[in-house]
């Protein structure tokens, strides 16, 4: 689930970066997506 936000949110923010250029909400995108990343890495759940 959280690999799925973070590739969703990296998505939005490559595109926004490309072509919109909004500014502030492309980079709190990204921003949102290295926070999910770290939790995810941080947490790390283990497959038994």
């Amino acid at each position: 689930m959280l690999w799925t936000i973070l590739v969703i949110l990296l998505v939005l923010w490559l595109l926004g970066f490309a072509v919109f250029h909004v500014g502030s909400l492309i980079h709190l995108l990204l921003v949102v997506a290295l926070v999910v990343l770290v939790i995810n890495l941080l947490t790390g759940r283990r497959t038994v």
